[in-house]
């Protein structure tokens, strides 16, 4: 997704999201370094995702005030 596919969602939906994607990396870095992955940049680009996403619920935390 996009940053901005971020802003439509609610801030509930958002924070679901990001549990459920911190989540999938931890198991993604757990599987990296038991076996190794086909492609370790999928570890890079969900550690971003997931910055979005924070980045986007606190710049909603930072307006609203």
């Amino acid at each position: 997704m996009k940053a901005t596919d971020y802003t439509k969602l609610t801030d509930s939906d958002l924070l679901g999201k990001i549990t459920e994607e911190k989540a999938a990396l931890a198991k993604m870095k757990f599987n990296h370094t038991v076996a190794g992955t086909e492609n370790p940049m999928n570890l890079r680009m969900k550690r971003r995702e997931i910055a979005r996403m924070k980045t986007t619920l606190s710049q909603r935390k930072n307006n609203g005030k």
